[in-house]
């Protein structure tokens, strides 16, 4: 199986420092893309390196908390950190490359204050044990508008964001992911992620940025099956009012249909987005130098403790990556 970290022809060269801090040189008309996965867990966080490694893994997501739970009071211990380091360095991922996803039950869009304090605590813990690990950044779902308002929930999503970065120094980023659209959830669209970051003091904007889903997009209503250039343009929709391109990508195909706003991830080809959408993106320059991260299901969800085994779906998937991003 072709190597998660592919050069891919374009117009546009990748290297140096970015965003995401060192990446490799790049060959003129080259970007590199960094496939990963979401890995099961089981056995600790370094066996989730380990597992993504064997499935050809050059970036990788995690959490580092039970995510039904708000973390707000979990640490990370030393020694954990330290067998994740160097896990990471066995396997040849880059820490940059690495996103922790935060705990579903944050939302720090709820006008009710006692559940807001919670979220914003709990979003907050995990930039701490995110940047002991030293990763590249935080992913987290902004929430639901619980009273209806949409511009008051924007603006708490984004005073977590603020208190969280005020409290815990360093260079990880905390990343807004799009949703689905589902209820009275904020971020499915362009002008809502870029109200939520316009709203965080520019000291610390360039320490928050945005994230986007694929599964997610199409369940809201975003149409990238139609074309390259419809595909193109909402990505341009979203750099445009965030002011910059995703930090990550999340590769998952849909179960649901276009505006479903059905959060049902399914492997690439297997759902009603389709292989060749994620072909085109995958020759856009948005696509470069990022963690493009699958959260697709797993054929062995139960693994033992000291099983590294990378589970068959993902070895398929990364392979399928590779197949799409190749000219």
């Amino acid at each position: 199986m072709a190597s998660a970290e592919q050069g891919v022809p374009h117009d546009v060269p990748h290297g140096g420092v970015g965003l995401w801090g060192a990446s490799p040189p790049a060959q003129a008309g080259i970007m590199i893309r960094y496939f990963g996965a979401h890995t099961i867990d089981t056995g600790g966080i370094h066996m989730a390196v380990r597992r993504a490694a064997g499935a050809g893994a050059k970036a990788l997501q995690i959490f580092t908390a039970i995510p039904k739970y708000y973390g707000d009071k979990s640490s990370i211990r030393p020694e954990r950190v330290a067998r994740f380091q160097s896990a990471l360095a066995a396997a040849g991922i880059a820490p940059a490359q690495v996103i922790v996803h935060a705990a579903y039950v944050l939302n720090t869009a709820t006008s009710d204050e006692i559940k807001w304090g919670r979220a914003a605590a709990g979003l907050a813990k995990e930039l701490e044990r995110s940047t002991a690990l030293g990763v590249g950044g935080v992913c987290f779902h902004p929430g639901a508008a619980t009273d209806g308002d949409r511009a008051s929930a924007i603006g708490r999503v984004a005073l977590a964001i603020t208190q969280a970065l005020s409290a815990v120094k360093g260079p990880t980023r905390i990343l807004v992911e799009n949703t689905a659209g589902a209820g009275l959830t904020i971020g499915k669209s362009p002008d809502e992620v870029g109200a939520i970051l316009a709203a965080v003091p520019a000291a610390l904007r360039p320490r928050t940025g945005y994230g986007l889903d694929t599964c997610h997009l199409f369940a809201a209503g975003h149409d990238i099956t139609v074309s390259p250039a419809a595909l193109g343009g909402i990505l341009d929709a979203f750099e445009a009012a965030a002011g910059e391109p995703p930090a990550f990508l999340h590769l998952n195909d849909s179960e649901g249909g276009l505006g479903s706003n059905r959060d049902r991830h399914v492997l690439i080809g297997d759902g009603r987005i389709g292989r060749e959408p994620f072909r085109w993106l995958l020759h856009d320059r948005r696509s470069g130098g990022i963690p493009l991260i699958l959260e697709t299901p797993q054929e062995r969800p139960d693994v033992g403790e000291d099983d590294a085994t990378p589970d068959p779906w993902d070895v398929r998937m990364m392979g399928l990556l590779a197949e799409l991003g190749a000219e």
